[in-house]
């Protein structure tokens, strides 16, 4: 195949990369409401040469997976497509990009993810990265340990984590690169709701389906719409009072918006937090975003009233739309990096 053939003429003309993985056990994360563990494993690309010169030190990219996704799943192997050693490798041995190390969390719960968030109801996943990840990798890889070689990038719920990140954390996080991120929660959320309340009565209420989660078959599309609504109240509106550990945006028998939940979902949304970190986001040295024209959760919305924000704030940006949707679209890391290496080249 021609890009068996590509690839290994690349790697013949450099030193291998190498992938790290390491369990780490996280303070913060011990005692969490869901009872997730506490200990997550850790991948850590490392450039080809790293072992060769111990006095070289590279800039760092921290990859957010999206929901459901641990950081591990970057390295699975694909018929269609490279993993992301393989496309590191290529951008780096062509010149494309400069060498870097890239971080892959695991920030999962067990309803899919943390949207790297503090919450409650999952656990300190934000606390989790800025007090404990990132100290961690400065103290044991060659890092160069400023905010301006420091990336933070993602898609999906990833995407969501890293422009909160950067907007919570711009004193950790220099650069910023969001794909097909979460925005506009009315778009992108609220049209699970009318398949939660569809789909919730054949497992038996949302008890049953808690209880069961885990041996539910098939896992078809009213399962993920009410997986998504379950996660997403556990990171936005937690309520440890309640019997499930969070609040619903809505009445179950009805459908009717709880306004005063869905504020508290609304708090989160990029399109609200914008005002408030507005001058983070000046201080990144890159703010990138793109989307898929066909997004089936319709983020290219959420993304281009993102970037009218901006607009209006005066903070610089890059965007780009592309035609495609939202899966199966890691070509696009491509674009990011480049950017994000284009910065550090000055």
């Amino acid at each position: 195949m021609h890009n068996g053939e590509w690839r290994n003429e690349g790697r013949e003309e450099m030193t291998e990369s190498r992938v790290v993985i390491e369990t780490f056990d996280s303070e913060v994360l011990k005692g969490n409401f869901l009872d997730d563990p506490s200990a997550r494993r850790v991948a850590i690309y490392l450039p080809p040469g790293y072992g060769e010169n111990p006095r070289a030190r590279y800039p760092t990219v921290f990859f957010l997976v999206g929901f459901t996704g641990r950081g591990t799943m970057l390295l699975n192997e694909s018929f269609f497509d490279e993993n992301i050693q393989q496309r590191l490798d290529r951008l780096i041995g062509s010149g494309e990009i400069m060498p870097l190390i890239m971080v892959m969390p695991d920030c999962s719960t067990r309803y899919g993810g943390s949207q790297y968030i503090n919450s409650l109801g999952t656990g300190r996943y934000e606390d989790h990265l800025i007090e404990e990840l990132v100290p961690w990798v400065d103290e044991n890889f060659r890092t160069i340990s400023e905010r301006y070689f420091r990336a933070v990038m993602g898609k999906s719920s990833g995407g969501y984590g890293s422009v909160v990140l950067a907007m919570r954390h711009s004193e950790v996080f220099g650069l910023m690169a969001c794909h097909s991120g979460d925005m506009n929660f009315d778009l992108c959320y609220r049209p699970d709701f009318v398949d939660y309340l569809r789909g919730i009565k054949k497992y038996g209420g949302l008890e049953k389906y808690l209880a069961n989660l885990w041996k539910i078959r098939p896992r078809d599309a009213d399962f993920r719409a009410i997986l998504n609504t379950v996660a997403m109240a556990s990171c936005y509106s937690p309520n440890l009072d309640s019997p499930y550990g969070f609040d619903l945006p809505f009445d179950q028998d009805t459908g009717e918006t709880d306004e005063k939940v869905w504020a508290r979902w609304k708090e989160w949304d990029p399109l609200n937090l914008i005002a408030v970190h507005a001058d983070a986001l000046r201080y990144q040295r890159l703010v990138y975003l793109d989307a898929g024209t066909r997004d089936e959760f319709h983020l290219q919305y959420g993304a281009r009233a993102f970037c009218r924000r901006l607009d209006r704030l005066g903070v610089p940006y890059q965007y780009e739309e592309f035609e495609d949707g939202h899966r199966d679209i890691m070509y696009r890391y491509d674009v990011s990096l480049k950017a994000i290496s284009a910065v550090w080249k000055g």
